[in-house]
């Protein structure tokens, strides 16, 4: 099921009217996996293109930790594209109204022109399909839950962690991003496995 729904967004984002509009901020989301809040105030400061990495500063962070996020190549090559239309200013994702980021409700809004309704999409959402399906992929435990910035239980061990794992993580946006385009592209996807250590 979670699969499913996943290749139908996968697929709508691309197409229609609302596609192209939803096109980059679904990609981020998908493909980086940042909370709502996180994406919404992504400022192109944080970004870095060159090096695939976007540093969010820890008072954006729900955990108050700064984090950092992988970028795959579809990920950098979509932020490219849309830094062509919002790089001049402040946000990544600018709100009509100058100076501000765009509004909590955007990705909902999105999504429902998208003909999602709350019941099988919400912009929260895509973090749990990923978690569910990176988990089922094979990936680590500790891998997934550091590149959702989930805190830490440990505070001595979470004061260090702010790269933790980040090859890992980096393998693993890149491996998602490419499992995410076959589901676009509707092909065959095979899963993903990590070797056994």
């Amino acid at each position: 099921m979670i699969r499913a729904s996943w290749a139908i967004c996968c697929a709508h984002c691309g197409g229609t009217k609302a596609g192209s509009w939803w096109r980059p901020r679904s990609s981020s989301r998908r493909w980086c996996s940042p909370g709502p809040g996180e994406l919404r105030h992504a400022e192109w400061a944080e970004i870095d293109l060159d090096a695939a990495t976007w540093c969010i500063p820890a008072h954006k962070m729900e955990m108050r930790a700064a984090h950092i996020v992988p970028l795959s190549t579809q990920a950098v090559a979509i932020l490219r594209e849309l830094y062509a239309l919002t790089g001049c200013g402040r946000y990544v994702f600018p709100s009509p109204r100058p100076k501000r980021p765009m509004s909590e409700n955007a990705v909902t809004v999105a999504l429902r022109a998208l003909g999602y309704d709350g019941d099988t999409m919400t912009g929260h959402g895509f973090r749990s399909t990923a978690s569910t399906l990176l988990h089922e992929q094979g990936y680590p435990s500790d891998v997934i839950e550091r590149q959702l910035a989930h805190k830490e239980s440990n505070a001595v061990k979470e004061a260090y962690n702010r790269a933790q794992h980040l090859p890992e993580r980096v393998k693993m946006m890149q491996a998602w991003s490419d499992y995410l385009d076959g589901l676009r592209i509707g092909a065959d996807v095979v899963p993903i496995q990590r070797k056994a250590d």
